[in-house]
């Protein structure tokens, strides 16, 4: 059977099968409410797709929550499937459509949005269909592959109205935010310099061929991103490796931890619409560490002595250092039990990053992390990987968002994406 004749049939099975399993769900417009006009005791239905180690979070906690709906569930691995939906029967004594392409998911009337969970080669494309559909969109970080995905998002995004919000979770945390505050608002003075923990991956290697194993459409895992032989490392969704060591699907630990750390560091330095101007690799003329810099005075060092820290703020008149669990110092000790004066810059305050999304598809308003500021910080995470492949620094043009004078570098913007998956903008 071919391709398509056995996608025509998947599709069918599938419609069939919501139609008889799907509960009576009225999307939000149904009941005279319309988008943008999510009423305060109505539910949201929410479907989730790529169902690897960051979505149990996700599923867990909307699952939990008597605002939310979940109505349906999608994977291109029917074993994934499986143990969602016994997660989804456990915690609500429901069942709900499964999917295997997200485009049927997405096209649901009765849908009003997504949480994307996938690998990140899969990010822009399946956010990019759900807001053609009028869906809201939580997609994990980083928001795209690469640089021209995320420019798409941002037009499509503009285009249709709806609500993103990129899952970059520090941002929602307390001690990154008053981190990002003292920062801002010159507590330690100019910042010249900013060290970022992000590890290393082990080299990407080229396995050999396994078999394909009984329910997983591995064609469509690696969608456009370039065929290569199955095997059981180049998929799996470990945290220390799996498919985040490769180019292919990813930044490796640029897009990795970057992505979390990168974004704190835009923050705090109210970079939310711009970005650093070069990148350089480390081993370049014998530099020690990979950086990159903002063209007035501030660089930001990857790898370099963070104190025991995530993050470290180095300014000409202290010093903050901030982790992960409420984790913040400084220097001088005294400068973390400042308070903000009424005159200095108080940043969004948010306390739950899945609770502020839902919020914002009430509102209409943007959430704390929303496309924007998700592109800006995607494009520092590429433009580093970018340097670090080719070997050599990368001028950048913020405002114009384009490489400077390099042809070579410029076409890693985007990438060729394998046929039929082409990015629909």
């Amino acid at each position: 059977m071919n391709k398509l004749s056995r996608r025509s049939v998947i599709k069918k099975s599938l419609k069939a099968a919501a139609a008889i399993s799907a509960p009576m769900i009225l999307p939000s417009s149904v009941l005279g409410l319309g988008k943008g006009n999510t009423g305060p005791n109505s539910r949201i239905n929410i479907g989730l797709i790529g169902h690897g180690k960051i979505m149990s979070g996700h599923r867990k906690y909307h699952l939990g929550r008597e605002s939310v709906e979940v109505v349906g569930l999608c994977d291109v691995d029917e074993r994934k499937l499986e143990l969602a939906l016994a997660e989804v029967k456990e915690m609500t004594g429901k069942t709900c459509p499964t999917y295997e392409y997200y485009e049927e998911l997405v096209s649901r009337p009765d849908l009003d949005a997504v949480v994307v969970g996938t690998p990140d080669h899969w990010h822009a494309q399946i956010s990019i269909e759900a807001m053609k559909n009028g869906k809201d969109v939580y997609v994990e970080k980083p928001m795209t592959l690469t640089i021209e995905e995320g420019k798409i998002m941002r037009e499509t995004l503009h285009r249709y109205g709806c609500v993103l919000q990129v899952g970059s979770q520090q941002r929602s945390e307390r001690a990154f935010r008053k981190a990002a505050e003292l920062v801002n608002n010159g507590y330690i003075g100019k910042v010249h310099t900013i060290a970022a923990r992000l590890g290393n991956f082990p080299p990407p290697t080229q396995y050999t061929e396994q078999p394909i194993p009984k329910g997983f459409n591995y064609d469509r895992w690696l969608g456009p991103a370039p065929w290569e032989p199955y095997n059981i490392e180049r998929v799996k969704g470990d945290y220390g490796g799996g498919w985040r060591r490769f180019w292919d699907y990813g930044s490796r630990k640029n897009g990795d931890w970057g992505a979390h750390h990168y974004d704190i560091i835009q923050w705090a330095l109210g970079m939310d619409d711009s970005g650093p101007v070069e990148f350089v690799p480390k081993g370049y003329e014998g530099e020690e560490y990979q950086y990159f810099d903002y063209g007035n005075g501030t660089k930001v060092i990857r790898g370099y002595e963070g104190k025991g820290h995530m993050i470290r703020f180095m300014g000409e008149e202290g010093e903050v250092l901030v982790s992960r669990g409420d984790k913040l110092d400084t220097v001088s000790a005294s400068l973390k039990n400042v308070v903000l004066k009424s005159s200095d810059r108080h940043l969004y305050q948010s306390s739950d990053h899945r609770a502020d999304w839902l919020n914002a598809i009430r509102t209409r308003k943007q959430p704390i992390c929303n496309v924007n500021i998700g592109h800006r910080t995607a494009t520092i995470c590429h433009l580093s990987g970018i340097s670090e492949r080719l070997g050599r620094p990368v001028r950048w043009d913020p405002k114009a968002e384009q490489i400077v004078g390099d042809a070579e570098a410029a076409k890693w913007m985007s990438r060729p994406r394998r046929a039929p998956y082409g990015l629909l903008g």
